[in-house]
């Protein structure tokens, strides 16, 4: 059940952008949070990160790097999915996300550990009558059949994802920033084709050809969602959360790599999943999110004509 606590019904939450008495019709863009950790297999805490980004999103600015305004963008904080069984949330935010893709609305989820993008996900397809493409950044490819046991987990959401009607196969998943591998996905990949550009990838290819691979391999759909676990960043740029991994993304190859792919691909949702405000007293991973929802909601405020340049 969505339920607001006093951040979400803010005006000043989210840089001021949020309109806690607009109906969900008449918002650019709809915001919620899933703050739910009981997927992972390492350490928790990501289920603080929606209200934690609340709180520090009241005295931030709607504006990007490159000091674009956006002030007249409309958001609606839903709230947070929370007080159930995972079974019972799963499937409200199934049916919510089914709802809001229906209805065009652009959305953006924050997590929670990458489980909850599981439902989402089963939603878009839910409401589409057409295939779409998934775009994963992560040190992890989340391809476990089960992860000790549990085929929910944060390290099989897109193997629930390849189980949809409207992802006809691994040509409609791209991965980047990989680093890490699971037995059952190494022996995985090694009987299918994957996807995927490695941290490694990205730093020796460059991460612009990174980004103009993965447009040319999802310009085929007509619309993207794009799923983020913060672990894609390096930990000196984001140490909390709950299984960091050497070697990843920098925050310049990041911020790049989202421009390319938000100006280039119909993205109708995002999310940040895996923060863990408690694992890091710097918050350099909130802040990272709250960077990352920023520069998006500049780009959509653009899409809409709502950007002052």
């Amino acid at each position: 059940m969505l339920k607001k606590d006093e951040f979400a019904k803010n005006s000043k939450a989210w840089c001021g952008l949020n309109k806690p008495n607009m109906k969900e019709e008449e918002a650019d863009v709809i915001l919620f949070g899933i703050p739910f950790d009981g997927g992972v297999s390492y350490r928790g805490g990501a289920a603080e990160a929606p209200d934690m980004l609340r709180k520090n999103t009241l005295s931030s600015t709607p504006s990007t790097e490159r000091l674009k305004y956006y002030d007249e963008l409309n958001i609606v904080d839903a709230g947070d999915f929370k007080d159930g069984t995972r079974d019972e949330i799963f499937k409200e935010v199934e049916t919510y996300t089914e709802k809001l893709v229906r209805a065009g609305k652009k959305f953006i989820m924050v997590g929670g550990d990458h489980s909850v993008t599981i439902p989402v996900e089963r939603g878009i397809n839910n409401a589409l009558d057409e295939e779409f493409g998934i775009i994963h950044i992560d040190a992890h490819m989340d391809l476990c059949e089960a992860l000790e046991g549990d085929p929910l987990s944060h390290g099989s959401t897109e193997r629930r994802a390849l189980e949809l009607k409207n992802i006809s196969g691994l040509e409609n998943l791209f991965f980047i920033g990989i680093r890490s591998i699971e037995e059952d996905e190494f022996s995985f990949m090694q009987e299918n084709k994957i996807q995927v550009k490695t941290a490694y990838d990205c730093y020796h290819e460059g991460i612009e050809k990174v980004a103009d691979d993965c447009i040319k391999a999802m310009s085929k759909y007509k619309k993207t969602y794009i799923t983020f676990d913060i672990d894609a960043l390096d930990p000196a740029y984001a140490a909390g959360t709950g299984t960091p991994q050497f070697g990843g993304l920098t925050s310049r190859m990041v911020m790049t790599l989202i421009e390319k792919l938000f100006t280039n691909l119909n993205v109708i949702g995002f999310d940040v999943v895996e923060i863990a405000p408690s694992l890091d007293p710097s918050l350099a991973s909130m802040f990272a999110g709250r960077k990352l929802l920023q520069e998006i909601w500049g780009y959509w405020a653009d899409e809409i004509g709502k950007l002052k340049k």
